[in-house]
């Protein structure tokens, strides 16, 4: 808010700033008043705050479900639990409270950009929310760039337990378009860090994102909607149990125009650095080394929610080739895995193969649902333009 404060644009009045937290009380054991924002002088820069729980979201998709919107199963689908049905509640309800515009931010990301500069770091401070406003307008969805622990993959020193040809299959087996190795090893070799590019930050020029493979790639924050072409809007989606929200988001958006402008997030991945904005600010980033349980076990549950969705996105993309890739994948982890275990020091990583056969025999389930997300998603948009 104090960012938000600094870009001028606080005492514009055509400009209204309303907040949506989307909380869920099962993560970390939290409490409603963790999520509440108490502090007066934050409430006076915002016109207002609706905080979706369960209760609220619930009640919502009951409604929607007694007008025959939608069915019991579809309000599942849209409003159920995981990442996705979070995000598509708060965007059902910006767009209920008739919102222009739609930015997404997560909690563990800042308005921050961290550059390096030889072998020191320079922080820099970004105005996230007036570059995404200034570029809305022109767009059907806006995504800036992040920085920071982006992935929770750590940085590795192999040995003879664990080869980088191993490592880089594995990598390889497990990852989609946008978990590559290039970007990993680039991330690993900078210990895990990726550090802002200043010649980004200093254009102010922004790019259309370009279509590969069927998809324009876009992340789940940092993430703006134009909210006033409806047919361009489109539903989160993610397997139970898996990640990838934003990924199946981007199969969807290939006649939306979406504009990458020159604004950085520092995502926070480890929970490392809570207090950035308090001016705690390192000279230099540690490398997040896979020696600590903690770590260790982020990068398992990454791995997880990744190979959870990895059939579901070969299904979508590569149809074709499903089964050959499928088989690839299958035989190449059968081999690495071991060595994972190994050098971790614990046999949990062997569940990834079990991850990877049970989603992939459930494939054309998810696709069906994937499928009918999108169809509810119709119903409640044409509820909204009639209403």
């Amino acid at each position: 808010m104090d960012n938000w404060n600094e870009s001028g644009l606080v005492d514009n009045k055509k400009i209204a700033l309303h907040l949506f937290v989307a909380y869920d009380l099962k993560y970390k054991s939290t409490k409603v008043s963790d999520y509440k924002i108490t502090d007066e002088e934050i409430l006076d820069m915002v016109d207002s705050a609706y905080y979706l729980g369960n209760s609220s979201i619930t009640n919502e998709a009951q409604y929607l479900v007694e007008k025959k919107v939608i069915s019991l199963k579809e309000a599942k689908l849209i409003f159920g639990e995981g990442y996705a049905m979070k995000r598509n509640a708060v965007l059902y309800f910006a767009l209920k409270n008739k919102m222009d515009y739609l930015i997404f931010l997560d909690d563990d990301e800042y308005p921050i950009a961290t550059i390096k500069i030889n072998d020191s770091v320079v922080w820099k401070g970004q105005e996230v929310i007036s570059t995404h406003i200034k570029n809305i307008m022109h767009a059907d969805m806006t995504h800036g760039h992040h920085c920071g622990y982006i992935s929770p993959i750590p940085h590795f020193d192999f040995n003879d337990k664990l080869s980088e040809g191993d490592f880089r299959i594995f990598i390889e087996s497990i990852s989609n378009d946008i978990i590559n190795w290039d970007s990993i090893k680039e991330k690993m070799n900078d210990g895990g860090v990726t550090y802002a590019d200043l010649d980004i930050i200093n254009s102010e020029i922004t790019e259309t994102v370009k279509e590969i493979n069927g998809m324009k790639f876009i992340s789940g924050a940092n993430l703006g909607f134009n909210l006033k072409n409806l047919d361009k809007l489109f539903p989160f989606y993610n397997p139970p149990g898996a990640r990838g929200e934003d990924t199946f988001l981007s199969t969807c958006i290939g006649e939306c125009t979406i504009r990458k402008i020159p604004c950085y997030t520092f995502h926070d991945g480890f929970a490392t650095y809570e207090h950035l904005l308090l001016g705690v600010l390192p000279n230099k980033l540690k490398p997040m080394k896979a020696d600590s349980n903690i770590i260790t076990k982020r990068f398992l549950k990454a791995c997880i929610g990744w190979i959870r969705y990895k059939p579901l996105l070969l299904y979508i993309t590569q149809r074709d080739n499903y089964e050959m890739e499928i088989i690839k994948m299958k035989e190449n982890l059968s081999i690495v895995i071991p060595s994972i275990c190994n050098f971790f020091g614990i046999d949990e990583f062997k569940n990834i193969l079990n991850e990877l056969e049970f989603y992939d025999t459930h494939v054309e389930e998810h696709y069906k649902d994937f499928e009918n997300t999108k169809v509810a998603w119709l119903k409640i948009i044409k509820f909204l333009k009639d209403n």
